[in-house]
């Protein structure tokens, strides 16, 4: 392992942002005993950051490397939450017509990072009006090209025609990603993948996309099309036992040159139904403004009571405020907080909040 020199804060979050995309990048948190409060972060089988150079994810690299999937577990006897982090959901529209408009949205809704290409400029401007974050006027081969691709991008392929359809796929079949779609006729898509397997293209790679795209619910206009390709999009996002990492506004935050100290609250387990997912994220202010969101309704605001009070004066006797980014390592001096949210009676029911489910959350100072 190549040492470690800079442990701060500020280059844990450079560390996360650089992993390498064709790794997996895991993140321990250590959240109960001795460790509590350590981090570390491996990226493949590198250990790139870790908050103490003798710690504990040095000690037990090899049981920590052997998690498969993000939640709690117990290592050595230390309860540690661990993270596969996903990178940001991007999806990628072949095609501006009356779906992609519809897919443009749903895809927004949903804080996808959406790219939309197409060779017309007229249909490229309706993307960008509609809230696309990149809308690309180039002949389809040369647009993807540029694309680089990994396991968190979604490609859409809804173009005006065959020869579109195969051009996307000559392409796609040399890239990674999450799904590729594509829409049509079943003849059509027969045709499409005839035609590709007797030209070469992997007869393997032509199984694996999801033609004709979507979920079978009877859909017959653009609108309810693009519901039931984005339908079939999360079923296949949540399939992957990753969490959604750090969210660009999250991360944004927490980068930012001379802030206040805030407090991450993240899902790190839940029971039943509940609005949002392990490894869910929200930095909470010390006036009780958020970034982010946990789900809403009586979980976050008992997890914004609880951080505006470590923020104010943590249970250790801390002035959690006063700890600097440059003081701070793996923030150490406030030891992290985990809250049980339990949303089946009680309070839930006064709240509104009645979908049945426990949540736990892990509090730490950043």
């Amino acid at each position: 392992m190549e040492e470690i020199k800079d442990r701060s804060a500020k280059a844990f979050y450079e560390a996360i942002e650089e992993a390498d995309q064709d790794k997996t990048a895991l993140l321990i948190t250590v959240i109960d005993g001795e460790y509590a409060g350590e981090k570390a972060l491996f990226s493949g089988s590198e250990l790139v950051w870790a908050s103490d150079s003798d710690g504990f994810a040095t000690a037990h690299k090899e049981e920590l490397l052997a998690i498969s999937e993000s939640g709690c577990s117990t290592v050595n006897g230390a309860k540690i939450f661990a993270e596969l982090l996903g990178n940001e959901t991007k999806l990628v529209i072949c095609g501006a017509g009356h779906v992609s408009m519809a897919v443009i949205a749903i895809g927004k809704l949903l804080g996808m990072h959406v790219t939309v290409i197409d060779d017309r400029q007229e249909l490229v401007q309706k993307a960008i009006a509609k809230g696309a974050d990149e809308a690309v006027c180039k002949e389809f081969e040369d647009a993807l090209r540029e694309i680089r691709g990994d396991d968190d991008t979604y490609y859409v392929i809804v173009t005006r025609g065959h020869r579109y359809d195969m051009d996307c796929l000559r392409i796609l079949a040399q890239k990674r990603c999450a799904y590729i779609g594509m829409i049509g006729s079943r003849k059509k898509v027969r045709l499409v993948m005839e035609t590709l397997v007797k030209e070469g293209v992997a007869k393997e790679f032509l199984d694996s996309v999801y033609a004709p795209i979507g979920l079978r619910i009877g859909a017959e206009t653009p609108e309810e099309i693009a519901v039931a390709i984005m339908a079939q999009i999360i079923e296949v996002k949540n399939g992957v036992k990753r969490t959604l990492g750090f969210p660009g506004d999250i991360m944004k935050a927490l980068q930012a040159e001379g802030r206040d100290s805030l407090v991450m609250a993240t899902i790190i387990a839940r029971q039943g139904s509940s609005p949002r997912g392990v490894g869910s994220k929200m930095l909470i202010a010390k006036d009780g403004s958020i970034i982010g969101t946990i789900g809403g309704g009586l979980v976050e605001g008992q997890a914004i009571a609880r951080g505006k009070q470590m923020l104010s004066n943590d249970e250790h006797g801390h002035d959690c405020d006063a700890v600097t980014m440059e003081r701070r390592t793996a923030i150490k001096e406030c030891k992290p907080v985990i809250m049980d949210v339990d949303m089946s009676a009680g309070t839930a029911e006064e709240e509104g909040m009645v979908c049945g489910g426990r949540v736990q959350i892990l509090l730490e100072i950043v």
